[in-house]
């Protein structure tokens, strides 16, 4: 009986803490399935222009897969945007290099896993060597294996 006594008057006297407390948990638990909710759809929007920007390519409309995949690529979806800086290059829809370094940058500056900067920096190299920017290229190409970087021999391979 004492046990229930000093139970009832604990939630009586802490009520308000109680109640408070509760609250917070339920905006808290609110405030995470709002915001994974809302990453969830805007990945799957970018997903969908991606998807997009493919038909456009298929239907030899340059135009508007470019337009689509710059938007992927300022939407800074981790994923995407990569892929997107990845068929720009592939199909050379864009031919002004100073604006594709610019998408390198934007991509650099939104990757914060090691593994995927690498990978963007030997994509640069390899572009810069492309457009004949081969010092610069170089110059990544052996940051990376200075790095020990993952991707080191294949940066070897490349200088060689």
């Amino acid at each position: 009986m004492e046990i229930k006594n000093k139970t009832i008057n604990f939630f009586i006297l802490n009520k308000i803490k109680i109640y408070f407390i509760g609250i917070i948990l339920f905006l808290g638990i609110f405030s995470i399935v709002y915001v994974k909710n809302s990453i969830l759809k805007k990945n799957n929007l970018i997903a969908e222009k991606y998807i997009q920007a493919n038909l456009y390519l298929t239907t030899n409309k340059k135009d508007e897969a470019k337009v689509l995949f710059e938007e992927i690529i300022s939407s800074k979806n981790k994923f995407y945007s990569i892929l997107a800086l990845n068929t720009i290059i592939e199909k050379d829809l864009i031919s002004n290099k100073n604006k594709i370094l610019e998408y390198f940058i934007t991509l650099e500056k939104t990757i914060s896993k090691n593994d995927q900067e690498d990978l963007i920096i030997l994509k640069k190299a390899l572009y810069l060597i492309k457009v004949l920017d081969e010092k610069k290229g170089i110059e990544l190409l052996n940051k990376l294996v200075e790095k020990n970087s993952t991707l080191k021999t294949i940066a070897e391979d490349i200088l060689k």
